[in-house]
C-alpha cells in the first residue's frame, strides 16, 4: 500500500480512509513517512516505514539550489576547511553561484534544505575565518603591514562594502566627519578591514573599539596597526564576548555588528536583543545581512528580529559585494518592557550598487506594522 501526495496535501497527523481500513499517516523533519494501520476490530498495530530520499514537497527545481546543495556535500566532506586549492575552489564555486540576483527566499525553504542552509552558513562562518586568520600572518610578518593590504583577495569588497556603509551611515548620523568620536565594531576577527578602511578614509577622526571574542584573533589585528602611527592611537582591541559588553555600549552612538557574529539565526537575533537592552537610546546600528541566494551563506536579518530598533534603511548590492547592509536606530523605550516590543517602521530599501548616488535609487516603502 503506497499513497502519494505532497506535503502541503498532507496535514501532520491526518486520518485517512484506506481500503477501508484506519489508516493513520504522519512525517516529520526526517526523511521518513510512518504510516500506522488499524485493522477494524482489532487491536494489532502495524507500522510501515516507507524511506525517501527526500522530504515530500522538499525537492527544489531552482537550478541554483540544486548546485549549492551539491557544492555543501562537496565542501561538508572536506577534511580541513584552511585555505588550500580544494578549500578555495569550492567556495569561490559557492559564491559565484549565490552572487547573482535571484528570487529565492531563504526563509520559505522546506526544513530539509533549512538544515542544510543552517550548516552550509557555519562552514562558510568558518572557512573566512581561517581565511583572514591566516592573510592576517602574512601581513603581519611584513614591517608596514597596512601597505600591503590589497594582498588580500577580497580587500576591494571591503573598500566598496566600506564606502556604502559610511555613505548609509552619514544619512542618519553624524554627517560631519568629526562629530563621531567613537565607534564600536563587535566581532572585528583577525582582520579588521572594515574598522582600517573607515578609519582610513572615511573617519578619520574617530576612535574605533574592536571587541572579539578570541585573544589570538585580537592578537594578529593588533599587530597590524601597532607601525602606522595614525591607527596605532585610534584603534584598540578588547578581549570579550559581545555578550558581556553591557554599560560600554553607552559609550558609542554607532555600532557596527560583523555578519560572523552570531552564524546560527537564533544566536544573531540573540545578539540584538542584547544590543537593544544596552546601547543608547537613539544610537545606530550597522548591520549586515543576505538577500535572496546569498543567504546561503549568510543569516538573513528580518525587520522582525530587529526587537527595540527602528529600522532606517535596507540596500542590497548586486554585485560582489555579497552583503546587504540594515541601518537601524534604537528606541527611547523603557528598557524594562523591551521584550516585547518589535518595531517595524517607513524605511528605504534598494537594489544594486552605485555608492556615490544610491541614495538617490532607495525606494520609499510601507512596511507593515503589526
Amino acid at each position: 500500500m503506497f499513497y502519494e501526495g505532497t506535503q502541503e496535501s498532507i496535514n501532520r497527523h491526518t486520518t485517512f480512509i484506506l481500503n477501508k481500513k484506519l489508516c493513520f499517516i504522519s512525517y516529520s523533519s526526517s526523511s521518513k513517512i510512518s504510516t500506522n494501520i488499524v485493522p477494524s476490530g482489532e487491536s494489532k498495530l502495524i507500522i510501515i516505514l516507507i524511506s525517501l530520499k527526500y522530504n515530500m514537497g522538499c525537492k527544489s527545481h531552482e537550478p541554483v539550489v540544486q548546485t549549492i546543495c551539491e557544492l555543501y556535500e562537496e565542501i561538508s566532506k572536506l577534511d580541513s576547511l584552511k585555505p588550500s586549492t580544494d578549500v578555495n575552489t569550492l567556495f569561490t564555486k559557492l559564491v559565484l553561484t549565490c552572487i547573482p540576483p535571484s528570487s529565492i527566499n531563504v526563509t520559505k525553504l522546506c526544513s530539509r534544505l533549512q538544515g542544510m542552509r543552517s550548516k552550509l552558513i557555519k562552514l562558510c562562518g568558518e572557512a573566512e575565518g581561517l581565511l583572514e586568520s591566516h592573510f592576517s600572518s602574512i601581513l603581519g610578518s611584513f614591517d608596514n603591514p597596512l601597505d600591503h593590504l590589497s594582498l588580500f583577495p577580497y580587500y576591494s569588497n571591503y573598500l566598496k562594502l566600506s564606502l556604502l556603509e559610511f555613505t548609509m551611515l552619514t544619512q542618519h548620523c553624524c554627517p560631519r566627519k568629526d562629530v563621531l568620536n567613537r565607534v564600536a565594531f563587535l566581532g572585528s576577527g583577525p582582520l579588521p578591514l572594515t574598522s582600517i578602511v573607515l578609519a582610513s578614509y572615511h573617519l578619520t577622526n574617530t576612535r574605533f573599539d574592536n571587541y572579539d571574542i578570541d585573544p589570538l584573533a585580537n592578537m594578529k589585528a593588533s599587530r597590524l596597526v601597532s607601525s602606522n602611527p595614525d591607527l596605532s592611537k585610534r584603534m584598540f582591541f578588547h578581549t570579550t564576548d559581545v555578550m558581556n559588553v553591557t554599560g560600554a555600549l553607552q559609550d558609542y552612538k554607532v555600532v557596527f555588528l560583523a555578519a560572523l557574529v552570531g552564524m546560527d539565526k537564533n544566536e544573531k537575533v540573540g545578539i540584538i536583543d542584547h544590543l537593544a537592552k544596552y546601547m543608547a537610546p537613539g544610537a545606530i546600528l550597522m548591520l549586515r545581512s543576505a538577500h535572496g541566494a546569498r543567504g546561503f551563506l549568510y543569516p538573513v536579518i528580518d525587520p522582525s528580529d530587529l526587537r527595540g530598533f527602528q529600522v532606517l534603511s535596507v540596500f542590497h548590492p548586486n554585485d560582489d559585494v555579497i552583503n546587504s547592509v540594515v541601518v537601524a536606530r534604537k528606541l527611547f523605550i523603557d528598557q524594562g518592557h523591551l521584550g516585547g516590543v518589535i518595531q517595524t517602521s517607513r524605511c528605504c530599501e534598494a537594489h544594486g550598487y552605485n555608492p556615490i548616488n544610491q541614495m538617490s535609487m532607495l525606494e520609499k516603502l510601507t512596511v507593515e506594522e503589526n
